[in-house]
Order: C-alpha cells, then structure tokens, then sequence
C-alpha cells in the first residue's frame, strides 16, 4: 500500500513537471502560431488569423506592435508621430476605436488589443501581387486614410516600412521601427 501511495505521488510529481515545463505562457512565445513573426504562407486572406497579442501586457515593445501601429495610421486613427513600437495608451484607445468601426466578427467585443480576432479582420483590408523575380509577396493595406506595402518574404515573414521608410521585419521579440 505504501509503495503504491509513493509510485502514484511520484507519478503526479513527474507529470507536473513534465506540464509545467511544456505549459509556455502566450506571451513568452508572442504568437498562437509558435512563430516569432507576424508571419503566412499561401493565400494571403489567412495569413493574420493565427498572430499574437499586442496590447498593454504583451508584446508591448516590438515590430509587432509597430506594424499594427502602421494599420491604426492607415485606417486614421493614430498620428505617423505614434507609429513607435510602443503599445501605450493611444495605441489601446485607437485600437479600441478601430475594433468599434472595422472589426465584423460576430461576438467580438472591442477591448483595445490587438489579438487573433483583431489581426484576422485587419488581414482582410489589403490587395496582393507577386514578385516572382525576388521570391518575395507583395501586399498592401488598403486602410481608410492611407495605403502601405507589405511584404513576405521566402522565410513567410512580413516586413513594413517604418516611419522613416525602412524595412522592418514585423517580429514580436524586438523592436527596431521608429
């Protein structure tokens, strides 16, 4: 009977280790899809439905979050000034405003982050083409003020143009846009 009690605590003891070591929390990874770029492959109208939080506790300073930035100008409702990296307050206000005006999922209330719901209707505001000759894909967001190009590259990894113009790998853990 003793050995039976220590073989089923030892059991237990093993199995919660072995589950807390697999358990990563979302935001340690930065993406639903595992990936630690905003990232897709084939038809472009699925790519964002599997992307990471951005918001005030996750991914708060990344290229992630300044690509949703880049969306929030397109659409009008951030300032180019605002496009940093950085998911403040006038980030969640105009995401929450962009959730209220673009955001059609049935079900989804507005809460001023950016996650799976939020990124899937924003990836159905943008037209394509390709470029054969550099294996890259080009899109662009097709927002209510402004338009911008996007580009995926072989690896499946979208890069934007920062606020100065440069080339910026949308990543989740690092920010380098300004």
């Amino acid at each position: 009977m003793k050995r039976a009690k220590a073989t089923a605590g030892a059991i237990a003891a093993l199995t919660a280790g072995v589950l807390a070591l697999s358990a990563t929390p979302a935001s340690a990874s930065g993406t639903y899809s595992g990936l630690p770029y905003v990232s897709g492959s084939g038809v472009f109208t699925d790519d964002w439905g599997d992307e990471g939080i951005v918001d005030q506790s996750h991914n708060t300073q990344s290229n992630a979050t300044c690509l949703w930035q880049k969306i929030l100008w397109a659409d009008g409702l951030l300032s180019a000034d605002g496009i940093d990296g950085i998911f403040g307050p006038n980030t969640a206000s105009a995401t929450y405003t962009w959730q209220v005006r673009w955001d059609p999922l049935p079900g989804h209330i507005p809460d001023g982050s950016a996650g799976r719901n939020t990124w899937t209707a924003a990836g159905w505001s943008w037209f394509n083409s390709s470029d054969t000759q550099t294996g890259n894909t080009v899109s662009y967001y097709n927002g209510a003020s402004h338009d911008f190009a996007l580009r995926r590259d072989s690896n499946g990894y979208y890069h934007f143009p920062d606020n100065t113009g440069a080339d910026r790998a949308a990543g989740y853990n690092y920010r380098t846009c300004s």
